[in-house]
């Protein structure tokens, strides 16, 4: 009972977190702009993995989708792929972990089969989680770079690389901060790390135990001791006499039965 509700927890923590990574991925708002000391607020920015935002103080939002990817860093296309890597492991673990339920009934399938599949299930969210949580992280470490440049140098630094933004330089150069997708990427990869825990520690109570148990009969002895007799009874005696004489007198092995 232990072991299947183990099971089922980490499926379900599994599969919560394999939505936030999803839901990470597609935001927008991996690194906003910091409005903190910032002489424009009449337009805020911000981007993610696949385009940049600009919204106007009028609530017109424009969005403008990267169309090239080899002019892109190289950290960002890196994140990009550890995520899409986190979500296609996600995606297999959560199908194999459905037809490893124990309280599913598939066909005759045995409990070690079913043992196993958890156990595969289990170490694909747990490397889910790894890839979700290194990409943010990864991100977010381009972020307080960019931050640290902006900050203390004179000329700008935008956070894709190269100068300004729209010629603007030195305190007009926008800062960018941690967004909420970061937020939502740590929160599912930690999920799916725990879910991925949980389901492993299931398999070892779905594991049969390969020790062979022999059933036996328990035999009580009775508390009164057992005293054992003589038998007062005279016993036959056998002698010699049905032993056929030889010639010379001696006695022979050979036996004669008389009707």
């Amino acid at each position: 009972m232990a072991a299947t509700l183990c099971q089922v927890m980490g499926f379900l923590l599994s599969l919560l977190g394999v939505a936030g990574i999803i839901a990470a991925t597609g935001m927008d708002q991996w690194a906003t702009e910091d409005l903190f000391d910032n002489p424009v607020t009449a337009v805020y920015s911000y981007s993610g993995l696949w385009r940049s935002c600009v919204r106007q103080s009028s609530g017109f939002t424009e969005c403008r989708p990267y169309f090239t990817i080899l002019g892109l860093p190289a950290l960002l296309q890196a994140v990009r792929a550890l995520m899409i890597v986190g979500i296609v492991l996600g995606a297999i673990g959560c199908l194999i972990a459905i037809f490893a339920l124990k309280c599913l009934k598939m066909g005759n399938m045995e409990d070690n089969i079913k043992a196993t599949m958890t156990l595969t299930a289990g170490i694909m969210f747990l490397l889910a989680g790894i890839c979700g949580i290194a990409g943010v992280s990864a991100f977010a470490n381009l972020i307080v770079q960019s931050f640290r440049f902006t900050t203390y140098s004179e000329g700008g630094f935008s956070m894709f690389g190269g100068g300004g933004i729209g010629g603007l330089s030195g305190g007009l150069t926008p800062r960018y901060t941690f967004g909420p997708a970061l937020f939502v990427g740590w929160i599912g990869g930690a999920i799916l790390v725990i879910g991925g825990v949980m389901m492993c520690l299931a398999c070892r109570g779905m594991t049969p135990d390969k020790k062979q148990r022999y059933d036996g009969v328990a035999y009580k002895t009775t508390s009164v001791p057992t005293i054992y007799k003589t038998d007062p009874r005279p016993r036959t005696t056998y002698n010699d006499s049905y032993k056929a004489r030889s010639v010379d007198g001696r006695l022979s092995n050979q036996r004669f039965d008389y009707v």
